[in-house]
């Protein structure tokens, strides 16, 4: 799932971003109103976290002109305010959430499996296709012949294969939804990726494998 985050101070940002990561979400960082507007409205996002006092247009601006423009995507808003009133100026502005800093890392995840639930893009703790289960909370693969730990990358791309079984996903559609429309790596990260997938795939001894229909994409399938 793609969360975007509008704050800042790139040094608080970075962490932020590590801390989301680490949980195996994939994020885009902004710095600024005027951008987290522009992501926002044409990025496809499960989530959205915004601080209030950022440069360009304010946080709760932000949210006001996307809640005009018809984009409902759950936001959690993040302030150093703590007054009551502004607490009530977010939520009337859209936010579906409010978290005040200083926060501890346990909170913030937290409150953003709440967010993705209130979206529908919660995703289970566990997701079994075939003989093979994807833990969300361990992050490892299952099978029959034992387990596996993947990466950050290799989990979010196993996890849109395992959400859609069947579905042929293009190497573009991958590429956005993981890296980012705006991700400096190249194409083949999503081979990489795929391959090595496989590889685990077959080492856990499960029935599924990860096919290509050439032109189009991959997609789960029972073997």
């Amino acid at each position: 799932m793609r969360l975007l985050l509008a704050e800042d101070e790139r040094e608080y940002s970075r962490a932020l971003c590590a801390i989301l990561e680490h949980s195996h979400y994939a994020v885009d960082a902004v710095y600024n109103g005027n951008d987290a507007y522009d992501y926002a409205r044409t990025g496809s996002y499960s989530g959205l976290i915004l601080d209030i006092m950022m440069p360009g247009m304010d946080g709760i601006t932000v949210l006001r002109r996307l809640r005009e423009g018809g984009v409902t995507t759950p936001v959690l808003v993040l302030t150093a305010k703590t007054l009551l009133g502004d607490r009530i100026t977010g939520y009337d502005a859209g936010a579906d959430d409010y978290l005040e800093k200083p926060f501890v890392t346990s909170e913030l995840l937290s409150r953003v499996r709440a967010l993705l639930r209130r979206s529908g893009s919660f995703t289970p703790e566990r997701i079994v296709f075939g003989t093979a289960a994807l833990d969300g909370v361990s992050y490892e693969l299952r099978g029959p012949a034992g387990s596996v730990t993947l990466t950050c990358k290799e989990y979010l791309v196993a996890e849109m294969l395992f959400r859609n079984p069947g579905v042929v996903l293009s190497t573009g559609r991958i590429m956005e939804t993981v890296w980012g429309c705006g991700a400096e790596a190249e194409i083949n990260v999503v081979w990489t990726n795929l391959s090595f997938l496989r590889k685990k795939l077959r080492a856990v001894g499960s029935n599924v494998e990860i096919r290509a229909k050439r032109g189009l994409g991959y997609y789960l399938d029972e073997a």
